[in-house]
């Protein structure tokens, strides 16, 4: 029987429980691709689900983490009508489902979930893009500002604001943003307007800098209530996990869940676009060969990863 090599855990824990696996290879159904992956990225998710946050599963371990891929359609199911072999492409998939996540030498996912790789980026690049971009592209949406209103973006340094930032000035929003000193000129490289000091004060810093508070805030650096000063009556957060209090003053609160959103084929279409023409940029920050990936994992909690760690397979 065929076979494919994963990266997973057969019991919940930390990058130690991380190890090499061959489970049957999987036959793409309709309207699904299978792609030979060549990049799998490391996200903050992969560390929550190997630990066990998402969890117990009704299938068979090994429980496979990894959202963002990006390699070569090797084979396509039947009504695929957007994708051959041989594209070279990125994908976004949720983990928790039993043929498991992007970490693994050949992923079937639906085509829905399936783009190509922007123009002049490599593999590598690509694989950073699809799940954060996604989510930053849904947060936008979320906060529906208008051209010339403010967006605050915290944990702007991080991949999350890599990407909203040069969404949000595509979109006509001025853009505060928050950064350690040492961050402030790879901020600024983003597109924001303003730099505030990183910190438990950020969101006072937001009020008083833009006088008053900002139209909207993605608050990617999930400091919650702290973050409530630097808006205005009636703004809005974008919250990428719970968000633990009551706002006040008529703010209102939209929980992003990316999982609900990987199929937006209209935010993969920009972010391939915007990519491709340099106005998102794509930082892949190490590389790992798969069977390191609890390398990989202790690298990013050790924090200050600027960009992305990816797994080679």
């Amino acid at each position: 029987m065929p076979t494919r090599t994963v990266i997973g855990v057969t019991t919940f824990g930390g990058p130690e429980e991380l190890a090499v696996h061959e489970v049957p290879l999987d036959t793409p159904g309709r309207s699904e691709v299978r792609i030979a992956v060549a990049a799998a990225a490391v996200n903050p998710t992969d560390t929550k689900f190997i630990a066990g946050a998402y969890g117990d599963f009704d299938w068979n371990p090994p429980y496979v983490p990894g959202m963002d891929a990006a390699g070569t359609i090797d084979s396509v199911g039947e009504g695929v009508v957007g994708f051959s072999v041989g594209d070279r492409v990125m994908a976004a998939v949720a983990p928790a489902r039993p043929a498991g996540g992007a970490y693994t030498d050949h992923l079937v996912v639906p085509e829905s979930q399936v783009i190509e790789v922007p123009d002049g980026a490599s593999l590598d690049e690509a694989a950073t893009l699809p799940m954060n971009g996604i989510t930053a592209k849904v947060a936008l949406d979320a906060l529906a500002l208008n051209p010339g209103q403010v967006l605050a973006v915290t944990g702007a340094a991080g991949q999350l604001g890599r990407f909203a930032i040069p969404l949000a000035k595509a979109r006509g929003l001025q853009v505060v943003a928050d950064a350690r000193a040492d961050d402030v000129d790879l901020v600024r490289s983003f597109g924001a307007d303003t730099v505030v000091e990183r910190g438990d004060r950020v969101g006072e810093s937001i009020g008083v800098i833009t006088d008053g508070g900002v139209d909207g805030l993605l608050d990617a650096s999930v400091q919650g209530m702290a973050v409530v000063p630097g808006l205005r009556d009636r703004g809005r957060i974008a919250a990428v996990r719970a968000f633990e209090g009551e706002p006040g003053r008529g703010i209102d609160v939209h929980r992003i869940r990316v999982f609900d959103h990987l199929d937006d084929r209209d935010a993969l279409e920009e972010l391939r676009r915007l990519a491709g023409r340099g106005e998102i940029s794509l930082l892949v920050a190490d590389r790992f060969d798969a069977d390191r990936a609890g390398d990989a994992h202790r690298r990013f909690a050790q924090g200050g990863v600027r960009g992305r760690l990816v797994l080679a397979f």
